[in-house]
C-alpha cells in the first residue's frame, strides 16, 4: 500500500469515527432533526438570513430538496421563512431561537466527545494531529472552525 492509500484509509476510518460522534450528538434531537437537516441548521446559523437558492448551493442539493428539508425544519419550529422585502419573488430563510439553541446544544455535545477523544492522545500526537488536519482541511478548501472564544457562530459541519 502506498502512502496515498494509507492516508486515505486512515482518513476514512477517522471519518467513520466522526460520523459516529455526530450521530451520538444528535441522539437527543433525532426525533426532530436528521443529520442532513442539522447540516442545514448549521449553515443557516453560520450565514444568517439566506436565500433558498444560496442555501441549496451551499448544501450541494437541488432547491426543491432544500425546500423540503426546510419545510420539515419550519414544522419543527427550528427555522422560518419570509418574503424578501427587496425582491418579493425571493424567500429568505433564517433560524428561530429554538433552531439556534439546537445547533448550540448539539455542537456542544459533539465538542465534549471530541475533547474526550483528543485528551487520550499524548501532547506530541495532538500537535501532529493539528498539523495533519490543518493541512488536510486546507487541501480540501475547508475554512477553520472558530474557537469557542472567537465566535458563537458555528462551522457548517458543526
Amino acid at each position: 500500500m502506498d502512502d496515498v492509500d494509507a492516508v486515505t484509509q486512515a482518513v476514512l476510518t477517522a471519518s467513520r469515527l466522526l460520523v459516529a460522534v455526530s450521530a451520538r450528538s444528535l441522539a437527543h434531537v433525532e426525533d426532530r432533526v436528521t443529520l442532513p437537516q442539522f447540516r442545514m441548521l448549521v449553515v443557516l446559523s453560520t450565514r444568517g438570513t439566506t436565500k433558498l437558492v444560496t442555501l441549496a448551493e451551499l448544501l450541494h442539493v437541488a432547491p426543491s430538496t432544500a425546500m423540503r428539508m426546510l419545510d420539515r425544519l419550519i414544522t419543527a419550529g427550528l427555522a422560518d421563512r419570509k418574503t424578501n422585502p427587496d425582491n418579493r419573488r425571493e424567500t429568505l430563510l433564517r433560524l428561530t431561537d429554538e433552531g439556534h439553541r439546537t445547533v448550540e446544544n448539539v455542537t456542544a455535545r459533539r465538542r465534549e466527545e471530541i475533547t474526550s477523544i483528543v485528551q487520550r492522545l499524548a501532547p506530541h500526537q495532538r500537535t501532529a494531529l493539528i498539523n495533519a488536519l490543518t493541512d488536510f482541511n486546507e487541501a480540501g478548501g475547508e475554512p477553520p472552525a472558530p474557537l469557542l472564544d472567537e465566535s458563537t457562530e458555528l462551522h457548517p459541519l458543526g
